[in-house]
């Protein structure tokens, strides 16, 4: 882990699926994430990524990177441009900081319609000194 290092990007396909099942995984019953009608009716043109599904592709994203033993420690994030079914969000990453085993990650993640989120995540990587 160095201070300036990129992380490699990873692009999701953003689907009506990965969408609605975020949603109720996360038990955001909110009808603007699973009904289209409901969602254009209220000024969406479809329906839309929740937070907490945009959340955990961030900390999927890390942990990916970073390895089983990451453990995240503080995920905070900044929604902008919405996800909609049919787009590709690519996630990247660069590590601002470096303290031991623990990296501070800038991430963010964009659409065709610009920035869907951005953030920092605080990761620890047990024996991170020991990663090439």
């Amino acid at each position: 882990m160095t201070a300036g290092a990129e992380l490699p990007p990873l692009e999701i396909a953003v689907t009506r699926t990965l969408i609605v099942a975020g949603a109720i995984a996360s038990r955001d019953y909110q009808d603007v994430h699973h009904d289209a009608e409901s969602a254009r009716q209220k000024g969406s043109p479809d329906v839309f990524m929740n937070i907490l599904t945009t959340n955990g592709l961030v900390g999927r994203y890390i942990t990916d990177h970073f390895g089983p033993t990451a453990i995240l420690r503080k995920v905070a994030i900044r929604l902008g441009a919405p996800n909609y079914p049919g787009d590709t969000m690519v996630l990247t990453g660069t590590i601002e900081a470096v303290d031991g085993d623990t990296a501070t990650v800038r991430v963010v993640g964009a659409n065709a319609l610009g920035r869907h989120v951005t953030g920092t995540v605080t990761v620890t990587v047990p024996d991170a000194e020991a990663r090439p």
